[in-house]
């Protein structure tokens, strides 16, 4: 899996992680709320810890964990871009828009 940051997300994103100490970027594949575990949509969560089935991606940026039982749910070659306008991240891959209006969740 290769994931890209576009300029405008790693400044975005800088803001959140360096008013946190020790934190981990994780792509998640949320499923709180949607009825299914097929039925999730993605989004950033900034973590203290990560588990030992966390697989670390490398980017162009700072390493991204997937759970391992969450890796079907992505592409193989995505980008995360910021959309100002809508102050939310956007995942996508050159076969489709995986989630234009990504959050980013501090836990």
């Amino acid at each position: 899996m290769k994931i890209t940051f576009t300029n405008k997300a790693i400044a975005k994103l800088l803001e959140t992680v360096n008013n946190e100490q020790d934190c981990y970027v994780k792509l998640k594949y949320d499923t709180e709320g949607c009825g299914c575990t097929v039925s999730g949509i993605a989004s950033l969560w900034i973590v203290k810890d990560i588990d030992d089935e966390d697989l670390r991606i490398k980017t162009n940026f700072l390493p991204v964990y997937v759970e391992k039982s969450e890796w079907i749910f992505f592409d193989e070659d995505m980008k995360i871009d910021f959309h100002e306008s809508a102050h939310t991240y956007m995942l996508i891959s050159p076969q489709q828009v995986l989630n234009p209006r990504m959050s980013c969740v501090v836990k």
